[in-house]
């Protein structure tokens, strides 16, 4: 069965860094556009990233464009380097696969993969 596991979620002070990290079972992930979505305390899952299979064109969410960097690898591993980390990025960060590509995917239904998410605290 195809899955997705997330990695590196952790504790950080405002303003530091992590890397999240997702690992896919199967190379048909390959053709997938791999996201990353967030649900802090209290709130919906949001769109936090993603990266097309074709041409690997990343997008980000607008509350983390320029801090976020999204990237995947030939394997279909796709990352998250988190800089500059707030206080609000707080939340559990799941790793999401979708068949879409244009579009770019960024709501939850056109994902039809999911990890089991990894917990992200900033703490201010």
């Amino acid at each position: 069965q195809e899955h997705l596991k997330e990695s590196g979620g952790g504790l950080v002070q405002t303003g530091g860094s992590l890397t999240l990290s997702c690992a896919a079972s199967s190379s048909s992930f390959r053709h997938y556009t791999m996201g990353w979505f967030r649900q802090g305390p209290g709130k919906e899952r949001e769109f936090v990233a993603a990266v097309t299979w074709d041409d690997g064109t990343p997008y980000y969410a607008d509350s983390v464009k320029g801090r976020f960097t999204i990237s995947r690898d030939e394997y279909s591993a796709v990352y998250l380097q988190m800089n500059s980390l707030k206080f609000e990025d707080t939340a559990v960060y799941y790793c999401a696969a979708s068949p879409s590509a244009w579009p770019p995917p960024q709501k939850a239904y056109e994902y039809d993969h999911w990890g089991q998410g990894t917990q992200v605290t900033v703490s201010s």
